[in-house]
């Protein structure tokens, strides 16, 4: 008899599986009410919280988050709880860094005896070369121990004078005037001798000798403009020349201390410059790191300085233009203003231009203008602007030898030059922009020896267009007629009388005075003419050497 086989399988008996409906981890459902909406705590704060299925988490380790399942309670007391406005649970972290003892540069000097002697004097060169080192190092990133050099003000300031207004720089960069328009021509004068295109051919090696041109150059301040008095009695209620516009607009550029009188009639305001003053001189590396020492002996002073590239400047714009009885002249619609019957001498090639804006609020400005020559185009004539930069020590000036770089980075010197006289070339700038020249000219003129102010060459001229070259500069005129629009609005509200405006001598500011009436009327009294102490000091300068 045969064994009965059972081919039935077994059975899968399911396990039971308890479901928490309130989601993973301990089920707050039947929870008394002294426990319930407290947070919850883990036990043991060593235990890992990670994924429900992730069985080889213990196998391998995560090498770059090893500490990812930790608890984000850290391992403080338990039941920690943290409140975004809780400040007792605020922490401070120590992020003070550990001060290294400082470098010895003497530790390893004895090896550098035996690998650097040669006939013993290896010692001395080194600290030769440590000492230049230095001194480059000062002339380039400035003396931070070195005490600040304090300047004279432009004029002494008296106890009677009361402050009205003092403005920073920070701030008046931020002061704008934008859509301004073009001037508008009221009245021109003067006679125009054309431009010598040879000159733009002038490079470092085919230089060209700077002549002694002695011409007469007037610098009248406003009030002493015959056709400006004309023009107050019928239109506008501002009245200025163009170089004293461009010193305001341009104020926040400067770092020497100037000064203008303004002196208010009603509703009419003149900004004039005092007499006997430096105020037309130019300067000469005002802006640089290290500017020129204040030795009134040295060659290289500011002041002396400053009187040789005046000298340089008027010479330069009148010997690039083509000269002569024969040659043509472009004349504007009335005379030049400024020549009187008992002027003995040649007058230099200028055109004023007289003209008026509209600056808002009732406003009307009304400004002397000038151009330097006219030169012919096929489209018709352009009015220039003629300035000269002058090179006299590039080594005490920080910067680059012209004869080496001019013809070749032209780019590298306009930059330090830039940076060395920032405030010159802006003014130069609103000058040719407010006067509506074409074009503005630049010459690059040297010294023949460093140490001979009385000789010139010129080495090579580049020019541009005033608007584009302000951009280059970053020369914004929209804050330059914020400016000007800023303290004539502060003038308006004070009473009649005279006041003046300085730039603060050693701080980048300037300030309003309020000045008694009779201020500087000594100066008239004294036999002085239109141009000032300083400018006969120019002219005297320039026979001097022309007689040498």
């Amino acid at each position: 008899m045969s064994e009965t086989v059972n081919t039935e399988l077994p059975k899968f008996q399911k396990p039971v599986l308890q479901f928490n409906e309130a989601g993973f981890g301990p089920n707050f459902t039947n929870i008394s009410e002294t426990f319930k909406d407290m947070p919850y705590q883990p036990f043991s704060k060593s235990d890992r919280l990670g994924k429900i299925c992730d069985w080889t988490a213990t196998m391998n380790q995560d090498k770059k988050f090893q500490n990812k399942y930790a608890s984000t309670f850290g391992t403080g007391s338990q039941y920690a709880y943290y409140h975004e406005e809780d400040e007792s649970t605020f922490h401070l972290v120590d992020t003070t860094r550990i001060q290294k003892p400082p470098y010895q540069r003497g530790r390893f000097r004895g090896n550098q005896r035996g690998r650097n002697n040669r006939g013993g004097n290896s010692m001395v060169s080194l600290n030769k070369k440590k000492s230049n080192a230095n001194r480059g190092n000062n002339k380039r990133w400035g003396n931070r121990n070195a005490p600040q050099k304090i300047r004279d003000a432009s004029v002494t300031v008296r106890s009677d004078w009361s402050t009205i207004e003092e403005m920073d720089f920070p701030r008046i960069m931020k002061l704008s005037l934008p859509n301004i328009k073009e001037g508008e021509d009221i009245v021109t004068c003067g006679t125009l001798e054309y431009y010598d295109k040879i000159y733009d051919r002038v490079d470092v090696k085919n230089e060209r000798p700077l002549q002694k041109v002695d011409r007469i150059v007037h610098t009248v301040t406003t009030t002493d403009d015959p056709v400006i008095r004309r023009l107050s009695k019928t239109v506008g209620n501002v009245f200025a020349t163009d170089a004293i516009l461009a010193t305001i607009m341009c104020c926040s550029r400067s770092n020497y201390s100037w000064d203008i009188v303004i002196e208010k009639f009603g509703d009419k305001i003149f900004l004039d410059k005092r007499d006997n003053t430096e105020f037309d001189l130019l300067t000469v590396n005002e802006t640089s790191v290290e500017p020129p020492t204040d030795d009134e002996n040295s060659l290289n002073s500011p002041r002396n300085l400053a009187i040789e590239a005046t000298f340089i400047n008027h010479n330069f714009s009148q010997q690039v233009l083509k000269s002569g009885e024969k040659e043509p002249k472009y004349k504007f619609e009335e005379a030049n203003p400024f020549v009187g019957e008992d002027d003995e001498g040649e007058v230099a090639s200028v055109g004023y231009r007289y003209k008026k804006w509209d600056l808002g609020g009732g406003i009307i400005l009304v400004a002397r203008c000038e151009h330097d020559a006219v030169l012919q185009t096929p489209s018709g004539e352009q009015y220039l602007t003629i300035k000269a930069l002058n090179e006299w020590d590039s080594k005490l000036a920080n910067g680059v030898e012209w004869r080496q770089k001019l013809d070749t980075q032209r780019g590298a010197v306009l930059a330090n030059e830039l940076r060395n006289n920032t405030c010159k070339l802006a003014k130069w700038t609103v000058q040719a922009v407010l006067a509506g020249s074409d074009q503005l000219k630049f010459g690059y003129v040297s010294r023949t020896h460093i140490r001979d102010s009385s000789r010139h060459v010129i080495l090579g001229l580049q020019q541009f267009k005033p608007h584009e070259f302000a951009t280059q500069i970053n020369l914004s005129m929209d804050n330059a007629w914020g400016i000007l629009r800023c303290i004539i609005d502060l003038i308006r509200k004070q009473k009649d009388g005279k006041y003046l405006i300085m730039k603060d001598p050693n701080k980048p500011m300037i300030r309003l005075y309020d000045i008694p009436d009779n201020t500087f009327d000594s100066d008239d009294s004294e036999d002085s003419n239109d141009e000032g102490e300083a400018f006969q000091q120019v002219y005297s300068y320039s026979r001097k050497e022309t007689s040498k």
